[in-house]
Formats: structure tokens, sequence, C-alpha cells
């Protein structure tokens, strides 16, 4: 038990203890849930750990190598704390997770016996299933540059740089009519060109599906209505008058970058780079084989 404070280590000696667990989980969306397993609430860092969620943990396996820490947490599902609808919108996903060994008796005295995030959640039955997994789980993210054609980067992320907010390449607007949560519909939308979102995002800001977003996948006109067509429903409700923002979309290539977006100095794709067959042609008994110019 590497860490643990002499005050905590000296009332572990003493053979009967006040012990009891604590799970605090902070969302992206900066929601804290905090937790205990002791029949009455506790309160530390700011948090206070409700003690009637029925929270609780399996066996925590920890390793002194590079392996990924991992254990699981269990609990009901309820309003006042997690609930079933916001597990299947996805808000639970990638949430940073604590865990301390407490002294219920003197909360000063505690260890964070763990540190991660969620990874796969699952429910049924009124309950859910959390995996956790350790902060070395980042370690198995295949890192560097690959070499390739279309542009690595994501539209307006730090290595592209385009302000997608700018005029003529983002649009807020309510819901006209939905369809399942994946097909929208406008009378009279014909501001953009067709296609012009294809490949780009849906995001609700309002309602009770706000922050939760989807990609789209065709951007047409059927009739006079414009239809945006995700690729999956978006997993909170959505009704007439839902504020959401649709913005352009790239499909990553060279000249997309170039004329759709005036943004080619930063494009982070190989354009030139030669074709397989190239790469593997041999030499000709006629002709010069200078290796000139591709094009």
């Amino acid at each position: 038990m590497a860490g643990v404070d002499e005050t905590l280590r000296g009332h572990l000696a003493q053979g009967v203890t006040t012990l009891c667990h604590a799970w605090a989980i902070t969302r992206k969306d900066g929601r804290e849930f905090a937790f205990t397993d002791h029949d009455m609430a506790l309160s530390f860092d700011g948090l206070e750990f409700r003690a009637d969620t029925g929270l609780s943990a399996l066996a925590l396996a920890q390793t002194t190598g590079l392996s990924v820490d991992n254990t699981e947490a269990m609990g009901a599902l309820s309003d006042a704390s997690i609930r079933e609808d916001e597990i299947e919108q996805g808000r639970f996903d990638g949430a940073e997770v604590r865990a301390w060994l407490v002294n219920w008796a003197d909360v000063s005295q505690r260890w964070m016996n763990f540190r991660g995030t969620i990874g796969d959640l699952t429910r049924s039955g009124g309950a859910f299933r959390a995996e956790l997994r350790g902060l070395t789980e980042g370690l198995n993210r295949p890192l560097g540059r690959v070499y390739q054609k279309p542009c690595t980067a994501v539209l307006g992320d730090s290595g592209c740089r385009f302000d997608i907010a700018q005029e003529g390449y983002s649009q807020i607007m309510p819901v006209h009519r939905v369809t399942d949560a994946r097909i929208f519909h406008w009378e009279g939308f014909n501001t953009f060109d067709v296609d012009w979102f294809t490949r780009g995002r849906l995001e609700v800001i309002d309602g009770p599906a706000k922050g939760l977003w989807g990609m789209i996948k065709h951007d047409r006109m059927v009739g006079n209505s414009r239809c945006i067509e995700l690729w999956e429903p978006i997993r909170g409700a959505i009704g007439v008058g839902t504020q959401i923002r649709l913005d352009a979309g790239c499909d990553k290539r060279s000249e997309t970058c170039r004329l759709k977006f005036n943004n080619f100095l930063n494009f982070q794709g190989f354009p030139d780079l030669p074709s397989d067959d190239w790469v593997v042609s041999v030499p000709r008994a006629s002709g010069a084989n200078t290796g000139g110019s591709l094009r």
C-alpha cells in the first residue's frame, strides 16, 4: 500500500478499524458525483459523498508494471444520482473516477487507491456496471503521424486550426421536423450548397439532449425540404423548436481544404504521396527511367 500516510497506517495497525470506500466521478461536462459504501454521508475535498446510492466496487486489480489497472463499480440507478437516460446518452463515457479508502471516523485519514476513467458501461434491471480503466490505459493509444493522402486532422482542432465558428461554416437554428432523432427537415433552408454539411456535425445546444452531437451522413434536398441525416440517432429527447448547430463537413481531401476552407497551409495529409502501383513498379526495357513528375 504505497503512499499511505502514517496516521492511516497506524489506524490499520490497530486491528479494529473504521474503514469504508468512497468514489468521485467527474464527467466531461464538469458535473461531479460522489458516493460511499458507508451508512452515513462523508465530506472531504469539497465533495459530499452520498451513502444512499447503493454503489459498490469489485476487488481492485493493480500492478507495478505498465499493464492496465482495472476494477468494476456496480450500483443502483436513481434519478437523484446516476440516471439510466444519461448512461444511454453517453454522458458518463470517459468520465474521471477517483477512489479512496477512508477512515470514516476521521476522513483526514484516507488513501487514494485508484484513479482512472470509465470504460464500458452497461445497465439492466435498474442497475449499472461500469468498467474502470487505470491511468496506464492511455499508453495503449497509437501516437505519431500517419503517412496517407487524406488529412489526419479533425476540422477545427489544433492541427487544422480552422475557425469553424466563422460566418458561412456553421448555422444555429431550431428544429422544424425530426424523425427518429436522426433525420431532420427544414423548409426553405437553401442558404448553403447541397452536401455542404455532409461529414460535418450536428450538435444540440439546448433542451434535455444539450451537449449531444452526431456526425452527418447526408445533406440533400428532398423536394422543397432540406434533409440532414445522421449516421446514428441523437441519444436524447429532441423536439420541434430545439436549438441545434450545424457545422460544415470536410472529406479530408486537399482540394476541399484549399477550395472550401482556404486552409491548405494547415493540411495534415500528404497529397503527393505515390500510389502503391508506382511504389512497386519495375524498370522498363525501353524509355528513360528518370523518376520524373507523377502528374
